[in-house]
């Protein structure tokens, strides 16, 4: 888990320093591009088909949509405000997708939880500072990727077994392309040829990848509730990688609202083992 944090932290850092020269558009198109390709690859080699009927269920569909809207909004919101301050944002991920499985899937939270997931979104409202002299409007852009992260991880749990994460990925990045596509029309931008930037964004697909099959061996090989809580060791790493690469200054409302995300998202986490260890003894019993 500790690695698939640091591969997306290193894959944000390579997406946003290769916007600075390319459209985010075309990044899109070109990540979303070599992602399905490395996929369809690994799902060849594990004799699966590419093209299987149950993706044309409608958790498939909601999960692409909701792919979409994650990867676009906080692709522009790395782009447009700084690594360190969407980073923290996008912390609050989890408590959202804990909101989304009471729900969608009846899933009880007690008043303990309750009051960790309104001291996390006060953590966001410390960080993005609506009314006062150091808000940006696109800070609103990270708060939006959370809603489309936590769709897509609700709508993979619903999402029909007969599919592998690897034919996951190939239909998640593939929506990437059409997407970028779509926003560089928008945009009309041109794309200038820059190897640099080609080789940040290949940079950010080998990342991505790496992240995103260490992500699913912790989750399938180690206790959920063990490894869930190492996720927020994406921080640590987004602040490292801003601080030195981007030469950013987290300010101290930023810090302490990173810190109040992370200590209710933890929190969460303990308290949902600690129900999920109850219930277990009780079963035994």
């Amino acid at each position: 888990m500790v690695l698939a944090m640091a591969c997306f932290a290193v894959e944000d850092m390579f997406i946003k320093a290769a916007a600075e020269t390319v459209p985010i558009g075309f990044i899109l198109m070109l990540f979303g591009s070599s992602g399905m390709l490395v996929f369809i690859f690994l799902t060849r080699q594990r004799g699966e088909a590419v093209f299987h009927p149950a993706i044309l269920s409608r958790a498939i569909f909601a999960r692409a949509g909701c792919e979409v809207l994650g990867r676009m909004t906080f692709a522009l919101a790395i782009t447009l405000t700084t690594l360190s301050n969407a980073s923290a944002i996008l912390q609050v991920t989890p408590l959202i997708t804990m909101l989304g499985a009471a729900i969608f899937f009846g899933e009880k939270i007690g008043l303990k939880r309750w009051l960790a997931v309104l001291a996390g979104f006060i953590g966001v409202l410390l960080i993005i500072r609506p009314g006062l002299d150091g808000f940006e409007a696109a800070s609103l852009l990270a708060v939006i990727a959370t809603f489309g992260f936590a769709g897509r991880d609700l709508a993979t749990r619903a999402a029909p077994r007969v599919l592998s994460n690897m034919q996951l990925g190939i239909y998640g990045f593939f929506v990437l392309i059409p997407t970028g596509a779509a926003l560089l029309a928008y945009t009309g931008e041109s794309v200038e040829s820059n190897s640099i930037a080609i080789l940040q964004i290949f940079g950010a697909m080998v990342f991505g990848v790496v992240a995103y099959n260490a992500l699913t061996i912790a989750m399938r090989t180690g206790d959920v509730s063990v490894v869930s809580p190492f996720r927020y060791t994406r921080l640590l790493f987004a602040f490292t990688l801003a601080i030195f690469v981007f030469d950013e200054s987290p300010d101290a409302l930023t810090l302490f609202g990173g810190l109040l995300i992370v200590v209710s998202g933890g929190y969460t986490l303990m308290q949902s083992r600690k129900n999920t260890t109850v219930k277990v003894s009780e079963n035994t019993a």
